[in-house]
């Protein structure tokens, strides 16, 4: 690239320079051109050299490219002398050697020396103009220093033919300035716009309420899960409910959808009641039912002559157990009868039962018959509970009514009395579980293991309840004369009621003595059957005869059951001579009548 510029007549000047060297910045340091090597060249008054450094040549500050053969002055490192030229003197020179005055917007010597025309404005990118060449801006940052100037002499304040940044030819020669470039024109690194606070507070804005949505959508999806989780908990419960209660359509035992439960998946609590007449002796027993599935409470009637399977294997009945004390194995052998689980067994003597009459305030029954006092020294006094409905009675009439078997009435006649008192008492206790327990409490009993105060409060409340509601009933439990239980007669309590199945002892495994009191003692019956438990034999309820008859006799109907007949003789204490064959009762394998003639045994 030739360093010497020559503005000739058009140019920039009229006096020639050339570059001799760079300052420390990098910034070109011109020397002038003598008058003979320009002889076209207008003559300005040249410089004068500065002294000859022999160290110039060394470090390369006077060191002369285009070897002219002048001497330039040396580098001055403390400024004592101005090494760039004044505005008067400084003539820039063409870089490329050319001898057209150089036209600083028209470097390559075109020889248009014409300004550009500003068209687009001004770039503060460095992009061209739609129009005319722009200068080279790479260069000019490096090499030509800012100066700053009023505000009214800078390129954008000017209204001169060459626009903005533009250089008119008079702006150009010796005298002229040289030419104001704006620093703007050359800052190619974006400044921070005012508005970009705006911009980031708006992202954070945006990005806020995006994560805000995103939040709620999440939640929203959290929240609808949860639903349809206890949704589907609560329909497979509901469903689960309805098989247990056999209400879903098509799974009920027989009968269209919405019968009821079958009777084998619906739950009970059973409570078994002995009760004790500690005057007269004798017992009665009852099962109180809390069916939990349909809501409804029961009462179910055992009768004495109830056959039962011994642990042994031999048959007795439910009096014989009872009357050994051994509630437990009576427990059991009812569960295997009836094919039902007890879960406690109550022993209420007559003493405790008036006693939880009185403390729930007396009862109300509807009674049917009169019930003498036991307690009247003469014949003919008032009976002690008369006959009709809604009668109160008080915790000593009950017991008697309770008790109370008239002159050739059945043991069941007792025994459904004995229903009626019991299901009076629990309309008139407390549904509360805590003050039940304090009733229980107050009886002082001492309970068979494992039930205990609390829960015989518990259950007896919750019975309270439904006989209040009138969801209470009493049954009897239907019994052949030989004790057995049959299917036609038991299922209407012990699957409807229980939901259990009928296991009586199988026939044969007793000899079945059925019991006739011809003897004019009421009492001797029950002796007579005292006897025949003890002795293995089943005994049978045949009643009282309208007469007396003077001797006993023991029939039997089959010759294979003659010694059988026999040893019920022999057992009773009668004579072997009273045995005969002959017609016996139904269900019954041997028939006595006892005479007055049968002694009772003492023991």
């Amino acid at each position: 690239m030739n360093d010497r510029y020559d503005a000739g007549d058009a140019g920039y000047g009229a006096v020639p320079y050339e570059v001799v060297g760079y300052d420390e910045y990098g910034r070109p340091v011109y020397r002038q051109v003598p008058a003979e090597q320009a002889p076209q060249a207008q003559q300005v008054p040249q410089p004068q050299p500065a002294a000859y450094d022999p160290y110039a040549q060394q470090q390369g500050y006077g060191y002369d490219p285009y070897a002219t053969g002048h001497q330039q002055p040396a580098y001055d490192p403390y400024a004592t002398q101005d090494p760039y030229p004044t505005h008067d003197s400084y003539v820039p020179q063409d870089p490329y050697g050319s001898q057209a005055p150089y036209d600083p917007y028209d470097p390559y010597g075109t020889g248009t020396g014409t300004a550009p025309q500003d068209t687009g404005g001004y770039d503060p990118y460095g992009q061209a103009a739609s129009g005319g060449r722009q200068p080279r801006v790479a260069e000019q940052t490096a090499y030509i220093p800012q100066q700053a100037g009023p505000a009214e002499d800078t390129p954008a304040a000017q209204d001169g033919p060459a626009g903005r940044g533009g250089t008119t030819a008079e702006d150009t020669g010796p005298g002229a300035e040289a030419p104001d470039y704006r620093t703007e024109q050359f800052a190619f690194v974006e400044e921070p716009d005012g508005d970009s606070e705006d911009v980031i507070d708006w992202l954070k804005f945006t990005e806020n309420r995006t994560e805000r949505r995103e939040e709620a959508r999440r939640r929203a999806r959290s929240r609808l899960i949860a639903l349809l989780v206890v949704l589907a908990v609560v329909a497979a419960g509901g469903v689960g409910y309805l098989w247990y209660a056999g209400k879903l359509p098509g799974l009920s035992s027989g009968g269209p959808a919405g019968t009821a439960a079958p009777v084998t998946a619906q739950k009970r609590d059973v409570l078994v009641v002995h009760l004790h007449n500690t005057v007269k002796g004798g017992t009665s027993t009852a099962l109180l039912v809390d069916n939990t599935t349909t809501k409804q409470g029961t009462t179910v009637l055992l009768p004495n002559s109830l056959a039962l399977t011994g642990d042994d294997g031999s048959t007795t009945t439910l009096a014989k157990s009872v009357d050994d004390d051994d509630t437990s194995g009576t427990r059991d052998q009812l569960d295997t009868v009836l094919g039902t689980s007890i879960q406690g067994s109550w022993r209420l003597d007559t003493p405790y039962l008036q006693n939880l009459v009185d403390l729930v305030g007396n009862i109300e029954i509807d009674t049917d018959t009169d019930v003498p006092d036991p307690d009247a020294k003469k014949k003919g006094a008032a009976p002690l509970v008369h006959k009709g409905r809604d009668q109160t009675l008080s915790g000593k009439m009950a017991v008697a009514y309770a008790t109370y078997r008239a002159s050739g009435e059945s043991d069941n006649a007792q025994l459904q009395r004995f229903g009626q008192v019991m299901q009076g008492v629990l309309r008139k206790m407390s549904s509360d579980p805590a003050a039940a327990t304090v009733t229980v409490q107050t009886l002082a009993q001492i309970l068979d293991p494992p039930l205990t105060d609390k829960d015989l409060g518990t259950f007896l409340a919750r019975l309270a309840d439904l006989a209040k509601s009138g969801d209470y009933k009493t049954a009897l439990l239907p019994v052949r004369p030989d004790g057995t239980l049959s299917a036609e007669t038991s299922d209407s309590v012990v699957k409807d009621i229980l939901g259990g199945t009928a296991k009586s002892p199988g026939a044969g495994s007793a000899v079945r003595v059925s019991v006739q009191n011809a003897t004019g003692v009421k009492d001797d019956t029950e002796k007579a059957r005292v006897v025949l438990l003890n002795g293995g034999f089943t005994f049978l309820e045949g009643g009282s005869a309208s007469g007396t008859e003077a001797t006993s006799k023991v029939t039997y109907a089959d010759a294979a059951d003659q010694a059988k007949a026999a040893e019920v003789a022999k057992t009773l204490g009668l004579p072997a001579g009273s045995v005969t064959k002959g017609t016996v009762s139904s269900g019954a394998d041997v028939s006595v009548v006892l005479g007055r003639d049968y002694k009772p045994s003492s023991s």
